[in-house]
């Protein structure tokens, strides 16, 4: 095998599953273990790859198999397998959320602190998106001038009642720490503040299974104040079909949205805020060039670009990851700030008081009186549910 780099995959769920083609597709890299609690799983994947079947992770770590793993199990366990796997030696490479709340966060990126020259990676594979990336060009070059508002409705995630039965740990404090934002939406809070910066304040209303039997939310609306005096909206929810994928970004050189794989500009011939102070006329308009923002096609697949990207950093510390695990925390952070926000009906002023914020969500845990009525197990296509557009 040459000095391919050793991986293995923690938890053969939807995800994890995926994760094991993508892995056998890289050719600087090679599978050498799978783990699942699961051992009919764990068995059945080792037999397709050719890796060792593991049933604990502390066993995996111990094996000296593995140069770096790939943690695609329920959120909770994030935390603890990741900081396991940093005193083990082991490089890693988290799926989203990095982690349920703030201060499992910084608790991950102290052990990291800790290993240096470990890589530590976030499966935010929407960042290598050819129209996301245009746009984090054209917002740092000033294309759109300075930001004035920015709305992100991100409404097609439905998902069915099935689905949320899926699994004991879907949809409750307990198990997922949330809902539609710790599970479906860590990717777009992920690129609001790679793209925006993070908001000094935001207010959040938001429903608790409003639209499905669960105990976290399912709907959400979000009004954010930024440090430059920008205002932001996010809107998201699980419980509408269609729904709507729509950035919109008006700035002082115009607006720029994103929809439908299009990134349309209506930029203004003369800055916004210099025609309103200089225009002599009460009612008028500025001049406008209607633009159809062209990039570069998409890779096939996101998930797998962003795994080599994680092999090739190990064989060289040289190269840049895709996402820094550190800056992961972010989007938690915009989450657990939303949630606060909405349960407590009050604006919530960011850096979120990670301390503050957990004994919040050890309480809603200790407190719930949700029980599921069914547990099913079904077989899921995930290749709808990726928002590639």
């Amino acid at each position: 095998m040459g000095n391919k780099v050793r991986i293995g995959i923690i938890g053969l769920g939807n995800m994890g599953s995926n994760h094991v083609g993508s892995v056998g597709r890289i050719e600087n890299a090679q599978l050498t273990a799978v783990c699942d609690i699961d051992r009919e799983k764990a068995r059945k994947f080792a037999q397709l790859s050719g890796a060792k079947a593991f049933y604990d992770a502390a066993d995996l770590f111990r094996s000296g198999l593995v140069d770096g793993v790939i943690i695609a199990v329920p959120h909770y366990d994030h935390t603890p397998l990741t900081i396991a796997a940093f005193e083990a030696g082991l490089h890693v490479l988290t799926e989203k959320p990095i982690a349920v709340h703030k201060a499992d966060a910084q608790r991950m990126i102290a052990a990291h602190k800790a290993h240096p020259k470990l890589r530590f990676a976030a499966m935010f594979q929407q960042r290598t998106l050819k129209a996301h990336l245009k746009l984090k060009q054209l917002v740092s070059d000033g294309e759109i001038g300075r930001i004035m508002r920015v709305n992100w409705i991100i409404t097609n995630w439905f998902r069915t009642q099935t689905y949320y039965n899926s699994g004991g740990w879907r949809a409750t404090w307990r198990g997922e720490g949330g809902g539609v934002l710790l599970n479906q939406c860590p990717h777009q809070l992920d690129l609001f503040q790679w793209l925006f910066g993070m908001p000094v304040m935001l207010q959040t209303h938001l429903s608790i299974g409003k639209y499905h039997q669960i105990e976290v939310e399912d709907d959400v609306n979000t009004y954010c104040e930024f440090a430059n005096g920008a205002t932001g909206n996010f809107i998201t929810t699980t419980g509408e079909c269609p729904g709507t994928n729509r950035l919109e970004i008006a700035g002082t050189r115009g607006r720029m949205v994103l929809e439908d794989g299009k990134i349309s500009f209506l930029r203004t011939e003369q800055p916004v805020d210099e025609f309103c102070a200089s225009s002599p006329q009460s009612f008028s308009t500025i001049p406008q060039w209607n633009i159809t923002v062209p990039y570069d096609a998409d890779s096939a697949n996101q998930h797998q670009d962003v795994i080599a990207n994680f092999v090739t950093a190990i064989a060289d510390p040289q190269v840049k990851l895709i996402a820094e695990a550190e800056e992961g925390i972010r989007s938690v952070e915009l989450a657990n700030a939303m949630i606060y926000s909405g349960l407590n009906k009050t604006a919530v002023k960011l850096p979120l008081n990670a301390a503050q914020y957990e004994r919040f969500l050890k309480k809603l845990i200790a407190t719930s009186r949700f029980v599921k009525k069914e547990v099913k197990t079904v077989a899921v296509d995930m290749n709808s549910s990726f928002n590639r557009k």
